[in-house]
């Protein structure tokens, strides 16, 4: 049997980004910092898709810092870049996403930024951001768990 499934719980390094394929299906893609269980300086930055609805909801409510719980499949695919060079890119593509916090309560979130796209300055998925950017959070309670 084989089983491909991922759970990830962490905060947008950016605002999600909303493009239509040419027969007119929403896709977004985002990253999403998740902090390591033992060393809460370190973080591992994952590149997540989400498509139809899931997407349009992404990123009508997705901002930077927001914390997210995104569950799917990790994909890998490869692509070959305009100078001829091939890539293999791998990211998780959603099945399931919830935002666990409150609209508006996350850092980086305000209503002067919400209808800027990359107005953090970031063009590309899988840059790297500083852990001082990142909201790092405690070892939550057994009973805080939301799930």
């Amino acid at each position: 049997m084989n089983y491909n499934r991922v759970i990830l719980i962490g905060r947008l390094t950016r605002d999600p980004e909303l493009k239509y394929t040419t027969s007119g299906t929403a896709v977004a893609t985002f990253t999403l910092a998740i902090n390591r269980r033992y060393n809460r300086e370190e973080a591992d930055f994952i590149d997540i898709v989400a498509w139809r609805q899931q997407a349009e909801y992404c990123a009508n409510y997705g901002s930077k810092g927001r914390l997210m719980m995104v569950e799917g499949r990790l994909q890998l695919r490869t692509y070959e870049t305009q100078e001829g060079q091939k890539r293999k890119v791998a990211e998780v593509v959603s099945d399931e996403l919830k935002f666990l916090d409150k609209q508006g309560t996350s850092q980086g979130s305000h209503p002067a930024s919400a209808g800027r796209k990359d107005a953090d300055g970031w063009d590309d998925l899988g840059r790297e951001v500083r852990l001082e950017d990142i909201d790092i959070m405690e070892k939550p309670d057994e009973d805080d768990i939301p799930f």
